[in-house]
């Protein structure tokens, strides 16, 4: 039998140095470490420096390392265990969330949240943000898109912006009946804003969990949270559930 295409194709150098590096990091280096730089690791491994930086980042991509704002390259601790949508039938905000409320303005969302909500393309909408924290460490945020239809008793003077206007938002969202809820993951890039907000480099490798609320038989609101790649392993469970576990059996990870 002849040998397939697939099989002829020799493993990317930066595929073997990432497993070479990750034997490093188990042996050598301890959580929290800050690598030697980009040049001396190259230098050491006998590679170009492309090449490194691009195993680097399949490392970081898997919670290995994590790039840090005035500190270089460190050794990641291990991934938090977060529970995320595992009450299927609550409202944001409900008895239990984890999720802080941080602010809320009423602006004109993307275009594509615009479709996803119904709304007309330049009305604007209860935009809430959000931030979650676990063992300390804040590891995801969220922006909670709500048309005004889905809040139409909410006044301003109640509560006129800042975390309790925020509350206030979703106090109201809870007066609607909940029909059912669908959520979406997918890997993507920090923004500037996210990175920020997660302690990040911009691009750093995120999960961006979009879950979509309906309510008489609309999208009644829309959240898209964005959780640390190097901080969360998503699995989903027999409820549909999305959960974030701790890997007990990573060393320095």
């Amino acid at each position: 039998m002849g040998t397939t295409q697939l099989e002829s194709v020799p493993e990317p150098k930066y595929w073997h140095l990432k497993t070479v590096l990750s034997e490093a990091l188990d042996s050598e280096f301890s959580v929290g470490e800050i690598l030697p730089n980009e040049r001396d690791l190259a230098a050491r491994f006998g590679v170009a420096r492309a090449t490194l930086r691009q195993a680097l980042e399949q490392l970081e991509l898997e919670g290995r390392l994590q790039r840090r704002r005035g500190v270089g390259t460190t050794v990641a601790p291990p991934r938090v265990g977060v529970a995320v949508g595992t009450e299927q039938h609550a409202w944001p905000g409900a008895a239990g969330d984890a999720w802080q409320p941080v602010d809320c303005e009423q602006a004109v969302p993307p275009a594509a949240v615009a479709t996803a909500l119904g709304t007309g393309a330049d009305e604007p909408v209860h935009t809430v943000r959000r931030t979650r924290t676990s063992h300390g460490q804040r590891v995801a945020t969220e922006l909670l898109y709500i048309p005004a239809a889905s809040v139409p008793d909410l006044t301003a003077i109640d509560a006129p912006s800042g975390p309790a206007r925020a509350r206030a938002v979703l106090r109201e969202l809870q007066h609607l009946t909940l029909e059912g809820q669908d959520r979406s993951v997918e890997l993507g890039s920090a923004r500037a804003d996210d990175a920020k907000e997660l302690d990040r480099l911009p691009g750093s490798p995120v999960l961006v969990v979009t879950t979509r609320f309906v309510a008489e038989a609309r999208t009644a609101a829309l959240s898209i949270a964005t959780y640390r790649a190097d901080t969360c392993r998503l699995t989903f469970g027999d409820s549909a559930g999305v959960e974030i576990h701790h890997d007990p059996e990573r060393q320095a990870s």
